[in-house]
């Protein structure tokens, strides 16, 4: 018997989750918080759309895509254009995680939107660069300049800085 409509989406949602979680946050450039409601959203789109996915390609394209699509509806909204954000977070990112991701994070931080996105589907989901452009839909070469540029700066950003010292 072929599974319901929920009970396939269910499975789904608890086999993809965790991957999706990650990578919103590697997205957001650490933002857990807003990772969370990225995911939340694209889920939600996934699931009304869940009827019109064909089974060959699977949903994992199509959540990629919605993925990047609703970061990229989160910063035209106008309230983030007009929020001021002055005091801490309720919940500050756990000590482990802060150490071990923070470096990253930063980095990612630094990058142009499409960049990051580029460069996290490229070399974090490691799709191609043809499966990156259809999750964009942009050109291929437009991927790959947004790859090469922002790896460039993740370099930049990553490696310690050289100092010139005198040698004896």
């Amino acid at each position: 018997m072929k599974p319901s409509r929920e009970e396939a989406f269910r499975a789904y949602v608890v086999r993809a989750r965790p991957g999706l979680v990650r990578t919103a946050t590697l997205l957001t450039a650490g933002d857990a918080h807003l990772a969370e409601d990225l995911v939340q959203t694209t889920l939600t789109r996934l699931y009304l759309a869940w009827p019109r996915i064909r089974p060959e390609n699977g949903p994992d394209g199509y959540a990629r895509r919605v993925l990047a699509n609703a970061l990229h509806d989160e910063r035209r909204r106008p309230f983030r254009r007009r929020e001021l954000a002055l005091a801490q977070l309720p919940d500050p990112p756990a000590a482990q995680e802060d150490r071990e991701f923070g470096p990253l994070y930063a980095a990612l931080a630094g990058l142009a939107p499409g960049m990051r996105t580029a460069v996290v589907f490229r070399h974090i989901y490691e799709l191609t660069v043809a499966e990156t452009a259809d999750a964009l839909r942009c050109s291929e070469g437009n991927v790959k300049s947004q790859t090469a540029r922002g790896l460039d700066q993740l370099r930049a950003a990553l490696s310690p800085s050289v100092t010139s010292r005198s040698i004896p």
